[in-house]
């Protein structure tokens, strides 16, 4: 395989579960896309706000490329998990477009790097800080994966829509009747396990 190669493969993956990621605020209101649906606060938009701040400081400043896009919540002094909610002055649009911004720098930087090139994780300790550009892309595709599922959770959870993305809802057939009958026998059986245990 070739560098290429490996640059598209990788690519391809990272910007499906962009997509996934972004997808599921589609339709919802500015209610449904913050409203925390996890005791630790989960929430829709907040995913994606993490999610763009990822990218920036992973596939930018890691590699001394840094966007120049103002992050407060990721500096010294900031909320704990700031990153992971938006206040209700950060309207969807603002949060969507940083994250296509990051995007495109990402894709900028793993277009104009090799993949062996070396960077450092500013945030890392000092003698574990060295990352290629490859393990950055995997790491940030591994994560952004990650918040894509939870995001599909979240979703079905607000309105009961679910899948990989639109046009792929990646699920058996099956009506809400036949959806109701199987999470019954998956109830039925989890209580069975617990009785016998």
């Amino acid at each position: 395989m070739t560098a290429s190669d490996a640059k598209t493969d990788l690519r391809f993956y990272l910007q499906s579960a962009r997509d996934a990621l972004l997808w599921k605020l589609e339709g919802l209101s500015p209610y449904d896309i913050r409203r925390p649906l996890t005791p630790t606060g989960t929430n829709l938009l907040g995913l994606v706000k993490h999610a763009a701040g990822v990218e920036l400081g992973y596939l930018g400043d890691t590699f001394g490329r840094p966007s120049g896009e103002p992050l407060p919540w990721l500096e010294a002094g900031a909320e704990p998990n700031a990153d992971m909610w938006a206040t209700a002055d950060e309207s969807r649009e603002r949060i969507v477009d940083l994250y296509r911004r990051a995007w495109a720098h990402a894709d900028a930087t793993i277009d104009a790097l090799a993949l062996d090139t070396v960077g450092r994780v500013p945030w890392w300790p000092d003698d574990r800080d060295e990352v290629t550009l490859h393990h950055a892309v995997v790491r940030v595709t591994a994560d952004t994966h990650r918040h894509a599922g939870h995001a599909d959770i979240l979703r079905e959870l607000v309105d009961g829509a679910v899948g990989m993305n639109k046009g792929n809802d990646n699920m058996p057939p099956g009506d809400a009747a036949w959806w109701a009958e199987y999470r019954g026998r998956l109830e039925r059986a989890a209580r069975e396990a617990d009785r016998t245990g």
